[in-house]
């Protein structure tokens, strides 16, 4: 097992700063949760470092728990309440995500808001080279990931209750706006190619309206796999959801062959002899999602689309590395975060000075 795939695999005691009442916890979910019956232990995932994440086994199964990390949050950021309506509304429409139990709004039960889903059981790939899969699963398990992001975005999320989920139009300029405010927010230093990309963004928007749900981070390791046959069978951590634009949520997931080491975790594809691995390159993945979504004329500006992507992921990051400072990060790997920002930034500038 890789170093990347054991540190987030399984789980820990939950940890000090991130503790609740346990057998509150199970009184709430004995008059909530269909079913339910204790006694109830509590674990912490390893993986994940926004919403804090825990495996709830009981008698009458096993739950997970989805919640805001106490203490000083940014605006608008972890919202559990809409990971769990997306949640829902998918669930509803036989997409792959676990089941939603409940949503608690009442901050009294364990001192934030939470929700509690099922727990699915299967496999989660940290090293994007599938290192202990042969090369026919590789294959499948990239073509199910393709067909996973491309049948979200051809939901008709209006039919799906979720007309007022986001705003569809002006997706870049608002996403630019929201993420070069939460990066201010959370600054630790100044980096020129973050001040140079907050600048040159807005200015260089493709003009393409589309609109779709847009999952905000979707990557292999936010996938399971069933745990013997090579697909998808559940889609996690929605935070970042919205109804937005459908080549952003996508080229973001291209980023998985293109991002270097950059000491944030895996390496991604990049320089990895695909061929070998079975695994398509990311031109042929891009034309392949292109095909499954009807988008003939392929995908245009795609350099400004990467620097944008690598913009926000180190907005992001810089949001973690701020609550590092302020110590309301829910990863113990979370000071990693920080370090990736400079070169992430320089990557998304180095994507804008190509167009």
């Amino acid at each position: 097992m890789s170093s990347r795939q054991q540190q987030n695999t399984g789980t820990d005691d939950v940890r000090e700063a991130l503790r609740f009442d346990v057998g509150q916890l199970a009184d709430y979910m004995t008059s909530h949760v269909e079913s339910f019956h204790g006694p109830l232990e509590v674990r912490q995932f390893r993986g994940g470092q926004s919403n804090p994440t825990y495996l709830l086994q009981a008698e009458s199964g096993r739950y997970v728990l989805r919640r805001k990390p106490p203490g000083k949050l940014l605006k608008s950021a972890h919202a559990v309440d809409r990971e769990f309506r997306v949640i829902s509304a998918l669930y509803g429409a036989d997409f792959p995500v676990p089941r939603p139990y409940v949503l608690c709004e009442d901050d009294a039960v364990i001192g934030t808001m939470f929700y509690i889903m099922e727990c699915v059981d299967g496999r989660i790939f940290w090293e994007l080279d599938l290192p202990e899969s042969d090369r026919d699963e590789r294959t499948a398990i990239y073509d199910s990931a393709s067909e996973t992001i491309a049948r979200l975005h051809s939901f008709d999320y209006e039919a799906l209750g979720l007309a007022d989920f986001g705003k569809p139009g002006n997706y870049f300029a608002r996403q630019i706006s929201r993420w070069s405010g939460q990066y201010r927010a959370s600054e630790t230093g100044a980096i020129a190619d973050m001040d140079s990309l907050i600048d040159w963004l807005p200015e260089n928007i493709p003009d393409d309206e589309s609109a779709s749900i847009v999952h905000g981070d979707f990557r292999l390791d936010n996938m399971i796999i069933h745990p013997e046959e090579p697909k998808v069978i559940a889609v996690l951590d929605w935070e970042l959801s919205t109804i937005g634009h459908p080549l952003a949520d996508f080229t973001y997931h291209l980023m998985t062959w293109q991002m270097p080491d950059i000491g944030i975790g895996s390496a991604g594809l990049r320089g990895k002899d695909l061929q070998a691995l079975g695994i398509p390159g990311e031109d042929e993945y891009a034309r392949l999602y292109c095909e499954r979504t009807g988008r003939s004329g392929g995908i245009a500006n795609r350099d400004f689309y990467s620097a944008f992507n690598f913009f926000r992921l180190a907005a992001i990051l810089q949001g973690i590395a701020g609550r590092v400072r302020d110590g309301t990060a829910a990863s113990a790997h979370a000071g990693q975060a920080e370090r990736a920002v400079v070169p992430l930034a320089a990557l998304g500038w180095q994507f804008a000075t190509r167009t």
